[in-house]
Formats: structure tokens, sequence, C-alpha cells
């Protein structure tokens, strides 16, 4: 049997499916198989080496969503080293970024949040005013900035993306790709060490509130200290993050996910499934990420009705009692890291 590993069997589990016996139930939900969906692409590379060690559809054109303050923190980052912007330099909100929809800081036209705030609210609420707002201040409108982000693109290597907006919200010319993404994660960790902090942030304090991060798999899965998550409608869950582990650092970006926890679970599968391979080539095996990742389209259509969808119970889906992890009879098994 090949079997699906447990960041899937955990996102399922965490999207409301009861696992029991032979069989689960659960409640309808949406989405069909994940790589059935139009809008997906992913990609894993090895931070150091720069090892592509997984791709699908990854040059195919996306919208980002919020992974978009990723490149627009970038260039903050970009300010503070040239000493041009302080941390604790004070923003002003206009009426256009105050105007911005959510998610949001939610701060008055006229009020000010200083840079340091500004950059950890956007890192873990994904603030789109306060977005608007920074861009304001380093270029002085959203299109001078955003023109800023596409030149910085192209400066670092991403070579299919333009950038609009400093948020990442809906616009038809605003757009990247997968690999894309995993060039400017990886440029950030390169360029800005200490600053990549920022991304690791679980709850960040503003003001007496606790505002908590978005992305989820800095607190479920050991090893992840970033980076991004996002979700439009036009561009589905997208989810930059990056790991480290024993010395090695992996970034996997997965867009266009039909919901949050297939997406996490995609995204955590193949970070797993990139350390494991990278352990078992140093014990001398010539093996890669595609011939060990148990991917979701794998499965047949009833039966990814049922893990995608959450549908009706299904008796030939079983959590074996010694492997603890969920097996689909008819496919073979790899070995248990």
């Amino acid at each position: 049997m090949k079997r699906i590993t447990l960041p899937l069997r955990a996102a399922i589990v965490a999207a409301g499916i009861s696992l029991c016996g032979a069989g689960f139930t659960a409640a309808p939900a949406a989405a069909a198989s994940l790589y059935n969906v139009s809008k997906y692409a992913a990609v894993l590379i090895n931070s150091e080496t720069g090892e592509v060690m997984y791709a699908r559809q990854a040059d195919a054109r996306r919208y980002p969503a919020s992974i978009t303050k990723v490149m627009s923190l970038y260039v903050a980052f970009e300010e503070l080293e040239a000493g041009r912007l302080k941390e604790s330099d004070r923003i002003t909100i206009s009426r256009f970024a105050a105007g911005q929809p959510p998610s949001k800081l939610g701060l008055k036209p006229g009020s000010t949040i200083s840079v340091h705030d500004a950059m950890g609210v956007m890192a873990t609420r994904s603030a789109n005013d306060i977005s608007v707002a920074l861009a304001e201040h380093i270029s002085g409108s959203q299109e001078a900035f955003a023109a800023r982000m596409t030149a910085t693109a192209r400066r670092i290597g991403m070579s299919n993306s333009v950038f609009r907006n400093p948020h990442g919200l809906p616009d038809a010319g605003h757009f990247t790709t997968a690999r894309d993404i995993a060039t400017l994660s990886r440029a950030v960790i390169r360029d800005f060490p200490q600053r990549y902090k920022l991304f690791s942030t679980v709850e960040f304090e503003y003001e007496g509130r606790a505002i908590g991060n978005h992305n989820h798999l800095l607190k479920t899965l050991p090893g992840v200290d970033g980076i991004k998550t996002g979700f439009t409608n036009a561009a589905g869950f997208t989810l930059a993050a990056s790991a480290a582990k024993n010395g090695v650092r992996l970034i996997a970006v997965v867009l266009g996910g039909p919901n949050r926890f297939l997406r996490d679970g995609n995204v955590t599968d193949l970070l797993e499934t990139g350390f494991d391979v990278i352990n078992r080539r140093a014990r001398g095996e010539l093996t890669t990420v595609a011939a060990n990742f148990a991917e979701p389209d794998d499965l047949s259509d009833a039966v990814m009705e049922r893990l995608a969808e959450q549908g009706p119970a299904y008796d030939g889906v079983v959590l074996t009692a010694t492997t603890e992890r969920l097996v689909v009879p008819g496919m073979q098994p790899r070995a248990a890291p």
C-alpha cells in the first residue's frame, strides 16, 4: 500500500474529519483533489544550494495574495539597512490607506504607527491598511512603491512577477509564480538574516494586544520559522514556508490551495519529504522528492472526494495502529522516515 503521511492525516483531522476504526465520518465541505484545482502551483527548494527538489506548475502565473507583503517588507528592510528608514519613525495613516479592505489593523486617517509596529502587524495580522501606509511613507504613493517592488523583483531574480500594490489584494496585473516566491523567500533569508526573524513571530504585541500570526505551521511543525500566508478568492490559499533541520533549510511554496487545511498539509508533506530525502541521500541512496511524495492525485477520485471534500465515510481508508499513518488499499507503501 502507498500511504498518505501524517501531515495530510493531521490536515484531515484539523478539517473536522473523525477517523474511526476502518473508516471515517465528516460533514460535507468544498474542494476536489488538490491537484485538480486550476490555481494550484508548488515548489520545494534547498535554500542553501538552490536545488529545486520538487516543482508542479512552478512557473505558471498565479496571484500571490498576502505573500506580496514579503516583498513589501524586503523593500522596507533595504530602507532600514540604508539608513533612510528607522524602526522608530512614525507613519501617518492616509485616508486611502485607512480605506483598504480587511485584513486590517483599523487605524483612523491621521493616526500614526511606528515602522517597527507596522512591520510586525504586516507579518502577523497581514494588515492591508498598514501595508499601504508603509508604502506611501517610503515611496510617496502605492503606485511608486509597487514599481519599486517590481524592479526589486527583477534584481533578485524573480523573472515572472509584477506587483501593483503592497498587500496582494486582487489586481489583474499583479501576479507571480511559485518559483519566484521561493526566490524571494530565499533572498529575504540570505540578505536579511537578522530581520528574517520577524516572520517567526507567533504573536506580536501591539498596544497591549496580542496579534496572532496566520501561519499556523509556526506552532504545529517543528523547524518552521516563517514565512507568510495569504488568501483571496482569486488566489486561493497561499503559503510560503521555510524550515531548518540539522543545518539544512528548505523552502516550500504552495499557491492556489482550495482551503487552509489542504494548503498547510501539502506544505507540511513537501517539507517533511524533503528532509527525509536529504537524510536518505546522506546515507548513500539515490532518491528524489517526487519518488517519495504521496501526492493527493495519486488517489482515486472516490478517495479524494472524501479526503478533500470531507464527504461520506469511506470504509477502505484505515489508520494503522502500528504506523499511525492513513493507509489506502491498493497503493504501495514507502518506508517510514
